[in-house]
């Protein structure tokens, strides 16, 4: 059974849903949704999740890039992209963000479940490393 806390960021609702569905179904704990960068980060704030799936286009000013760098910084939460844009603009600008993951929409529950999956291991592989450095 699959394990880990993640906040889904998409402004729209129903396709929000829909992950969340797909994510309670795979065993993963959805801490909460976000439809704008401000939102994705006071609830990364108060949510603690392991992972965000940060769609790239949200509403208000600041789009998923921005949201993430923020994210990834402030709270060291690994972040996977979902989205429905893959020019090599925003493609670019995702990669500065470090990170662990870009889903192109539309997806299936197999997608999901293997990019979160790899994800979270990656992500607690380098937790483990950058902590064994630490103690010697």
């Amino acid at each position: 059974m699959a394990e880990g806390r993640i906040l889904i960021v998409e402004d729209e609702h129903i396709v929000a849903m829909g992950i969340k569905r797909m994510l309670k179904g795979l065993g993963y704990t959805v801490t909460g949704i976000a439809s704008s960068g401000d939102d994705a980060i006071s609830k990364a704030e108060s949510t603690f999740p392991d992972l965000v799936l940060m769609d790239i286009m949200l509403k208000g000013d600041m789009d998923g890039v921005e949201a993430a760098k923020e994210i990834r910084g402030r709270f060291d939460v690994p972040v996977v992209y979902l989205t429905a844009y893959s020019d090599s603009n925003v493609l670019e600008r995702a990669k500065k963000t470090g990170p662990l993951g870009y889903i192109v929409k539309p997806f299936d529950e197999k997608d999901l479940h293997s990019n979160i999956e790899i994800a979270l291991h990656r992500y607690r592989k380098e937790k483990r490393t950058s902590e064994e450095t630490t103690e010697e």
